[in-house]
């Protein structure tokens, strides 16, 4: 689904404005928009739009699971015209033109699953309290606070003064 526009008299930083409001809406949200948006580049980019839809359309594509995946305002030619000045010199003027990229894609609706979820228990692991269940894990040292005090492997003066 896509569409673009090439060599359209405006400069691509006007155009810009135009492009970056529409990106990553739903395609009837941007119609809206486009439809009451005050700048001139609002009526091609509508007009672009709509070629899009048709061209989703002629591929199977309901227009109401279309939306805007990428909208690109490139550089196009650039006419170089004179403008007169003073005591006989000219001034370079750049007519500047776009290139309008315009790229739609199906936005997927998940259907939520039916099934249940799987029922789990709350009882410890191997039938064992939270404690005994932490200090038997294999393979992997007990480094609890409570383990390092009963070894009496912890013997900063903070550890001795706490005990006390």
């Amino acid at each position: 689904m896509k569409a673009f526009l090439k060599n359209y008299r405006q400069s691509p930083r006007k155009v810009r404005l135009v492009a970056n409001l529409i990106k990553g809406k739903k395609v009837d949200v941007a119609i809206v928009e486009l439809d009451f948006l005050p700048k001139r580049a609002g009526l091609p980019i509508k007009k672009l739009l709509l070629s899009a839809i048709a061209n989703a359309k002629n591929m199977g594509i309901e227009k109401d699971n279309l939306f805007i995946k990428e909208l690109r305002v490139d550089k196009g030619i650039v006419m170089k015209r004179m403008m007169p000045a003073a005591m006989g010199t000219g001034h370079r003027i750049n007519k500047r033109t776009s290139h309008i990229n315009l790229l739609l894609a199906e936005k997927v609706v998940q259907v939520k699953s039916t099934s249940t979820p799987k029922s789990f228990s709350m009882a410890p692991i191997g039938g064992k309290n939270k404690k005994e269940a932490k200090s038997s894990k294999a393979g992997s040292p007990d480094t609890s606070k409570e383990a390092f005090r009963e070894k009496k492997v912890l013997k900063t003066p903070k550890a001795v003064k706490a005990k006390k």
